[in-house]
């Protein structure tokens, strides 16, 4: 690698660190669907392995200031991802479908950097989905109503209107209003594009 070039990565390793939401979406627009297909060849579910993909760049965020290099963004990912993966499996008590063999021919596809110094004593993912939930019970009533109707139940606008007697424009000001206020909850944890993807699959 040129000096040049190093200077650059070194450059744009500041301004990730100090939390410069430009350079994590940067990070995020590169990455993503490369460790959303990763976790998929683990999980062999296309919606779950957008949610651990999800998970390992909320902790790459919350862990950034722990990052020593370039490179170890992507070994981050990689490897929380891997981990996030195999524990999904083993919970669900299918790891035996997978030889020792097959799960070390996955963990070569890593790009391996040692993370075991890292000190991950930041906000877990699991805190987060309990800050999420906090702000659900915290709405006004009907505007929890509207949104757990919503995002729970998997019903439309037009249903929720007419099992709470309201209209179709009250259900989506409801929405608009628990969504701007999950948001804002969130906006001193996450960048905006992460907030983007859980509103997205807050379920």
């Amino acid at each position: 690698m040129g000096i040049e070039q190093q200077e650059m990565n070194d450059f744009f390793m500041l301004r990730f660190k100090n939390g410069d939401e430009k350079a994590f979406e940067t990070i995020f627009k590169s990455d993503y669907n490369k460790i959303v297909g990763f976790c998929n060849q683990f999980v062999n579910d296309r919606e779950r392995a957008k949610n651990q993909a999800q998970e390992a760049f909320i902790n790459l965020w919350l862990n950034r200031e722990k990052i020593a290099t370039f490179n170890g963004i992507r070994s981050f990912l990689y490897t929380y991802a891997k981990s996030a993966c195999l524990n999904y499996i083993r919970h669900e008590k299918v790891v035996s479908k997978y030889s020792d063999k097959q799960l070390q021919q996955k963990e070569n596809l890593l790009n391996r950097e040692v993370l075991e110094s890292f000190d991950f004593n930041s906000l877990e993912f699991s805190e987060l989905e309990e800050l999420i939930l906090r702000s659900i019970d915290e709405l006004p009533e009907k505007c929890r109503q509207v949104f757990v109707m919503s995002r729970f139940d998997g019903k439309t606008n037009r249903e929720i209107a007419e099992e709470l007697g309201i209209s179709v424009k009250s259900v989506e000001a409801n929405m608009t209003r628990a969504l701007k206020a999950l948001k804002s909850n969130l906006s001193d944890y996450l960048p905006l594009v992460l907030i983007q993807i859980i509103m997205q699959y807050v379920s």
